[in-house]
């Protein structure tokens, strides 16, 4: 759910375009400056980027926060393949004065797709498997760092997860946080479809509107099918953004929201690892796709733990309309719908600021007490 619709030739695109303006020099010295801004120096800090085993495979994940007493969040980032682990000095730093924050580049992607052989873990990346590493992560989590509980976040695809893993264990969290929350795959599918379609026609682009009218029906019947059509339907929702169009694409109304670029300014990631980045995106998306475009939340609404969810108010990638929809019928200890006005699916690039407001106004207060936090 973005990004288990990202298209990799942009990716590779982007690569290319940027590897003039950045030398791996002029790279390793700016990312060296972030690492060294961005040092956790409290005492009781923690600051550590690590490889465990999870699944039977090296795995990587990093632990940030300022004081060990806060509460644990870990971030389920989308995709599938998408990691957040590379960009999240740029939009998440904030998070760490008052959360313990977790990044895990999950089996396929990644720090962890350089550790691992593709051709031998290809068998093994399915959903159930992803989700059985997770549940291995925050057992560690827990165990590790002395806590009960966690607030469990998942982004796009990662909100798949994070759906299935609060279904199974709502006793480990505090709280379930959905960022572009997906509901319906192929629902979703058709609705985004539909409004590219009609956007094109308004701009008067007859090349989009033909190209886009040629892989109808969509999203497809087989797995094989729509997962092909998939490559051209994101094509042109994300031209939308990089024309500078007003389209609902990944991110609002920024033609270049400069994600690479963020992502190659690491201060975790080597050049070895900023290239797996890529590959890990095709890969995951290749080997996860047919489970995805099948997955149906609709009757999928008794929770046992608070539920949160934030959305991008122009969010076509994940359907704002589905998302709302699902939330009125959904039950739960409590549960608050938290819009952005000014986002896309992107919205934690879109507006950072909000989406660090909420969380701490909202998530934080269901955490236990005791939590060591700076006064406001």
């Amino acid at each position: 759910m973005r990004h288990y619709a990202v298209i990799v030739a942009v990716f590779l695109y982007w690569g290319v375009s940027n590897a003039t303006a950045q030398t791996p020099s002029l790279r390793r010295e700016a990312a060296h400056t972030i690492g060294e801004m961005q040092h956790i120096t409290t005492a009781d800090g923690i600051e550590t980027v690590k490889r465990i085993t999870l699944g039977g495979i090296p795995q990587w994940i990093s632990v940030r926060g300022r004081h060990e007493g806060n509460p644990i969040l870990l971030f389920l980032h989308g995709g599938p393949g998408f990691t957040m682990m590379p960009a999240s000095w740029a939009y998440m730093r904030p998070w760490e004065e008052y959360f313990t924050v977790v990044q895990w580049d999950q089996r396929g992607a990644g720090k962890t797709y350089v550790e691992n052989d593709p051709t031998k873990i290809a068998p093994t990346m399915t959903m159930d498997r992803i989700v059985a590493d997770a549940e291995e992560l925050i057992r560690y989590l827990l165990a590790t760092y002395d806590k009960d509980k966690i607030v469990l976040m998942g982004h796009s695809w990662g909100t798949i997860l994070g759906v299935e893993l609060a279904q199974k264990h709502p006793e480990w969290f505090y709280a379930y946080v959905g960022v572009s929350q997906g509901v319906n795959v192929q629902k979703n599918e058709r609705m985004g479809y539909r409004a590219l379609i009609e956007y094109y026609q308004r701009v008067g682009n007859a090349e989009a509107v033909e190209e886009l009218m040629a892989i109808a029906p969509y999203p497809g019947a087989s797995a094989t099918e729509a997962r092909e059509k998939l490559h051209v339907q994101r094509k042109w929702l994300l031209r939308a953004e990089s024309e500078g169009l007003s389209a609902d694409g990944y991110t609002w109304r920024l033609p270049d929201n400069h994600y690479y670029d963020v992502v190659r300014l690491s201060p975790v990631y080597t050049e070895q690892d900023i290239k797996a980045w890529s590959e890990g995106i095709e890969f995951s998306v290749e080997a996860l796709w047919p489970e995805v475009v099948a997955v149906d939340f609709d009757d999928t609404i008794s929770f046992k733990c608070p539920v949160i969810l934030f959305h991008g108010r122009h969010d076509l990638t994940v359907s704002a309309t589905l998302a709302a929809q699902w939330f009125k019928r959904l039950q739960a200890p409590s549960k608050k719908l938290i819009w952005f006005n000014d986002s896309a699916h992107m919205l934690l690039e879109n507006e950072p600021g909000k989406a660090f407001l909420h969380l701490v106004e909202d998530v934080l207060p269901l955490t236990s007490a005791g939590a060591t936090v700076p006064p406001r």
